[in-house]
């Protein structure tokens, strides 16, 4: 298998099947039955869950997992990340905000490094429509923190497309544990910490509709989450058991 591609899926039938036919119809004519999609349902209440069922009857390349529990998008990836046989996974958002064809950049561009991921801030990229004025603002100040904390050079940690090669992922997947805010700095840092180099590459990126996220309670909620995770990785790991058996209970970092 040369290539898996793990879409994390939650409540996602308004957009779901758009994404799985560009994708489907992009990459099976390129690789065959060399390629697989794998689609993590997870906690859905919604028909996510039927339509990967519907897509996956007519398009053999497509796995589906479904975890009854909403486990977040990074405990989804992670679970596509164990089922993937490719020699190349990647993971992409179920909203089709990356084409395929930007996906395919990564795969023309990893060279020998251990992961390539795609940024919405390098020169070249292209973000249409231009997101609030208040989303950029708190994104900027997130990644700051993020080179900070973790001493990551990366532009965007957060963009929703991902390339690891085998030999990297399996360096990492068992050190990897946070699945919500922090998964996709964590997924960084471990590649870091275990000298895999990441590359990024311009991107092309749509906002699309159907969005979910409230700014102001998600940069909280992202803050608290990396600064949990820098502690994890610290001698005062110890403050983060106290956190999570007091406030812990009531902010959602780590689902």
């Amino acid at each position: 298998m040369k290539l898996s591609i793990v879409t994390p899926a939650y409540n996602e039938e308004a957009r779901l099947k758009a994404m799985l036919e560009a994708y489907a119809g992009y990459f099976v004519p390129r690789y065959g039955d060399q390629l697989e999609l794998i689609v993590v349902v997870n906690g859905s209440t919604d028909r996510t869950e039927q339509v990967a069922r519907d897509f996956a009857a007519r398009c053999p390349q497509l796995a589906l997992i479904v975890e009854p529990k909403r486990i977040g998008k990074g405990g989804a990836v992670m679970r596509g990340f164990e089922r993937a046989a490719g020699e190349q996974v990647g993971f992409v958002d179920a909203d089709n905000a990356t084409p395929p064809e930007a996906f395919e950049d990564l795969i023309t561009h990893i060279g020998d490094a251990g992961a390539i991921i795609a940024s919405r801030w390098l020169k070249g990229s292209v973000v249409s429509p231009r997101q609030p004025l208040k989303r950029r603002v708190a994104s900027r100040i997130f990644n700051f923190l993020v080179r900070l904390m973790f001493r990551v050079r990366i532009t965007d940690t957060q963009c929703g497309a991902k390339l690891i090669r085998r030999d990297a992922l399996r360096d990492v997947l068992p050190r990897l544990g946070l699945t919500h805010w922090a998964f996709d700095v964590d997924l960084v840092f471990q590649l870091r910490r275990a000298g895999h180099r990441i590359v990024e590459w311009p991107t092309t990126w749509r906002d699309m509709s159907g969005s979910r996220l409230k700014v102001g309670r998600a940069s909280f909620e992202m803050l608290v989450a990396i600064v949990r995770l820098r502690l994890l990785y610290s001698p005062f790991r110890w403050v983060v058991a106290l956190y999570d058996h007091t406030i812990g209970r009531f902010i959602r970092v780590s689902v």
